[in-house]
């Protein structure tokens, strides 16, 4: 668990709204969009996400398409770090890496430039959920293609019942995966 105090999980966790049927029939969808429209709570998630950035070392942020972008991008600016985008494939111009991985319900691919990670870089991989862990996972393995160290995984929320920690156990090789909350 990460050093996020009590009544800074509090205040995220009252500021995400439960969104029944979402997407589809006995969903319950966490938005995070009351969160984000509050100064307050986004800056207190902004900082804490941050602190991890810099406890472990990291001296880039990468965030995962596309809830990672909102968090990442002001991340990367408070830890004064720079920020590298993964996105879902053909999405990036010119020469990409990229990686497939299986859903529930089939497979995606998420692709990187390479160019913008060097082996001597640590990256803190952001995002706003970690469900069944398979785009983290593949994100792990992108990194480490590029040539780049990982320095861990910081989500906002972390929805245990779907076993993503599990998934990504052997992927983070040890290195910390860090939910300010999970649910």
């Amino acid at each position: 668990m990460t050093s996020t105090t009590d009544s800074t999980r509090e205040l995220l966790l009252s500021r995400i709204r439960d969104v029944a049927d979402y997407p589809k029939p006995g969903v319950m969808f966490k938005d995070i969009t009351p969160l984000l429209a509050d100064p307050v709570a986004f800056t207190a998630l902004t900082d804490a996400l941050a602190e991890l950035c810099v406890r472990h070392g990291a001296t880039k942020v990468v965030g995962l398409e596309a809830r990672g972008f909102i968090l990442a991008a002001p991340v990367a600016v408070r830890a004064g770090l720079g920020f590298v985008p993964v996105r879902k494939a053909g999405k990036l111009p010119g020469a990409t890496l990229a990686q497939s991985y299986e859903l529930e319900y089939g497979s995606a691919e998420i692709e990187i430039h390479a160019e913008d990670l060097a082996a001597d870089d640590r990256i803190m991989v952001i995002d706003d959920v970690l469900a069944t862990g398979g785009t983290a996972e593949a994100s792990l393995e992108l990194i480490r293609r590029a040539g780049a160290q990982v320095a861990g995984v910081a989500v906002l929320m972390e929805l245990g019942f779907l076993a993503g920690r599990a998934r990504l156990e052997p992927g983070l090789r040890g290195v910390p995966l860090e939910a300010l909350i999970t649910v």
